[in-house]
């Protein structure tokens, strides 16, 4: 037996938790506050859980990942991350987007700057987790190559370089619920909000209920990853040209090229955009959200191709979103209302060329305060045959085009392939 698992087999359980019936107050979050000291650290690792003063875990859904690791013996559920030499390797912000308490609710606008911030309260014993991470980073993609051979793209040697890789400054970030804003933000009340999310989780987190002084959640579910082209101190200055996209992931084609959808064929030209526009001296950005099958999952998504491929009269444009909901109840829950947070906390003001379709999330940035100048369509030969059914459908249903709307009756004539084919 490991000696941690048998640390733990005897330890107390606590089911839930009430205010004040731990004794110690945990440190208060005043979140919007000028400064990170000021508005509090957010604490939710259990090396001691009378300092927790979050509901949730770190890393999202990879919580059960490291419980597996302390049950298994193989981690020790004392151990506190060593942070030297971790800090980001570009500076980002502060924004004066970072103090309003209803700009960003989602995410932890200091972040990525606790082992500094909070480097006394971590001396004295307080474990306090990044939930942000700056790095640089080379990446190398096929599509950027072919650009290169076809003379679209010239390496410079500082952002595109000769061999067809591109540096970037890339940050992950985990998701950081201020609860009073994310219930502001949908228009929900806050004791509305907590219930469901409690219940809709399965009692997973009673302390929703039974904690209304604890307002942050770290909720499990996928975090984002942003690029950056350029220099990053360059993309809140609304003077200097930024394009940028705006992406939800899609293992399928994201990854393995599945030619179902546009995703990877529009996400590689965008990145295509970004170099051009960081190496004209403005910036690019792509903004990476894990939010698989339009947020309702892989599985949801591939029992929906099923049900597409197999209705009567085969794929077709008129039908792409109906069998969406009949297989899951509802279109779409990515919930754009809380994407533009990670575009305030880059300080923008205003994005010059968005390489986006989606009236939703055009709505959605533009709703939050930033001005967007051109809208950027992905082009039509790079969209796969397979494709044009969801194209078809969503130009229908509003998303930008600069050519004309297909009507309803050509709708149906537009036809994906078959399972046989």
């Amino acid at each position: 037996m490991h000696h941690h698992e048998k640390r733990r087999r005897h330890r107390h359980i606590r089911l839930l938790t009430h205010p004040g019936g731990q004794g110690q107050k945990p440190l208060p979050i005043h979140w919007g506050k000028n400064t990170p000291q000021e508005r509090g650290p957010l604490i939710a690792t259990m090396t001691n859980p009378a300092h927790r003063n979050v509901i949730g875990a770190h890393s999202g859904s990879y919580a059960i990942y490291r419980a597996l690791a302390v049950a298994s013996g193989a981690l020790d559920p004392t151990h506190t991350a060593d942070l030297t030499n971790t800090l980001p390797t570009r500076v980002i912000g502060p924004h004066p987007s970072w103090y309003d308490p209803e700009r960003i609710v989602a995410l932890d606008p200091f972040g990525h700057l606790v082992s500094e911030a909070f480097a006394d309260l971590i001396t004295r014993g307080y474990n306090i987790q990044p939930t942000i991470a700056v790095t640089t980073a080379h990446i190398d993609l096929p599509e950027v190559r072919a650009a290169i051979q076809a003379g679209r793209l010239v390496p410079d040697g500082r952002i595109l370089r000769p061999s067809g890789d591109c540096v970037v400054t890339k940050a992950a970030i985990e998701p950081a619920w201020y609860l009073p804003g994310v219930a502001k933000r949908f228009g929900v009340g806050e004791g509305d909000l907590r219930h469901t999310l409690f219940e809709e989780t399965g009692g997973m987190y009673p302390e929703l209920v039974t904690r209304g002084d604890l307002e942050v959640f770290l909720p499990p579910i996928g975090g984002q990853t942003i690029y950056m082209f350029g220099d990053p101190a360059l993309i809140s200055d609304p003077t200097v040209p930024l394009t940028a996209r705006v992406h939800d992931e899609c293992n399928g084609s994201d990854v393995f090229g599945s030619d179902i959808c546009t995703c990877r064929p529009y996400l590689t030209h965008a990145i295509e955009e970004c170099i051009r526009s960081a190496q004209q001296g403005g910036t690019g950005l792509i903004a990476y959200f894990r939010k698989e099958g339009r947020a309702l999952g892989e599985v949801t998504k591939f029992l929906v191709y099923n049900a597409r491929k197999r209705q009567e009269g085969g794929d077709r444009a008129d039908a792409y979103f109906a069998r969406t909901e009949c297989v899951a109840g509802v279109q779409d829950v990515r919930f754009q209302e809380l994407m533009p947070d990670v575009l305030h906390w880059l300080g923008i003001k205003h994005i010059h060329r968005l390489v986006s379709m989606s009236n939703v999330k055009y709505n959605a940035i533009t709703g939050s305060g930033i001005t967007i100048g051109t809208r950027v369509k992905i082009p039509d030969e790079l969209v796969p045959a397979d494709a044009r059914v969801e194209i078809e459908a969503k130009i229908a249903a509003g998303y930008y085009t600069e050519g004309s709307v297909p009507p309803p009756e050509m709708l149906a004539t537009v036809k994906g392939r078959g399972f046989e084919e």
